[in-house]
C-alpha cells in the first residue's frame, strides 16, 4: 500500500466521525515527514459554525502542532475536494501537497477558483475515490430518506 492510500485511509476514519455525529462526512489529516501532525472532520453543525470544516480543523492542529502557521513541508489528505474557504486557507498556509479523494463538481475549488491554492502546491485528486464518495453518498441517502 502506497503512502497516499495509507493516509487517505486516516482521513476516511474521520470521515466516519463525522459520519456518526451526524456531520457531512469529510475528513482530513496533515502529514509532515511520516507523521500525522493534525486531524480533523466536519464539525459545522456541533460547532454551530460554517467554517468548522475537516480542513480547517486539521490545518488548526497541525499548526498547533508544529509551532508555525506555515505548512509548506506537509501534505494534507482530505476526503473531499475542498471548497473555495478550505483551498483558500490551504493557500494562506502554504501547504506542500494537497492529495483528495472524491471530486466536488458543484462546489469544489477546480470549478470555482482553481488559482486559491499556493502556486508551488502539488495535487493529486481521486485517491480512494469510490469510498470517499460511497460515504457522502449514503450520508445523503439517510437524510432524504
Amino acid at each position: 500500500m502506497n503512502d497516499d492510500v495509507r493516509y487517505m485511509r486516516l482521513a476516511l476514519e474521520q470521515a466516519e466521525q463525522a459520519f456518526h455525529h451526524d456531520e457531512i462526512p469529510v475528513g482530513c489529516v496533515v502529514v509532515c515527514n511520516g507523521s500525522v501532525v493534525g486531524r480533523g472532520h466536519n464539525m459545522t453543525e456541533t460547532m454551530n459554525d460554517v467554517t468548522a470544516h475537516a480542513e480547517i480543523q486539521a490545518i488548526t492542529a497541525a499548526s498547533a502542532t508544529l509551532g508555525g502557521k506555515y505548512l509548506s513541508e506537509c501534505t494534507l489528505y482530505v476526503t473531499m475536494e475542498p471548497c473555495v474557504m478550505c483551498a483558500g486557507a490551504i493557500g494562506w498556509a502554504q501547504v506542500g501537497r494537497l492529495v483528495y479523494g472524491a471530486t466536488d463538481d458543484k462546489r469544489g475549488y477546480t470549478k470555482l477558483a482553481p488559482a486559491a491554492l499556493h502556486p508551488k502546491c502539488k495535487v493529486t485528486g481521486g485517491v480512494m475515490e469510490e469510498q470517499c464518495a460511497q460515504l457522502l453518498i449514503d450520508f445523503f441517502k439517510n437524510k432524504r430518506g
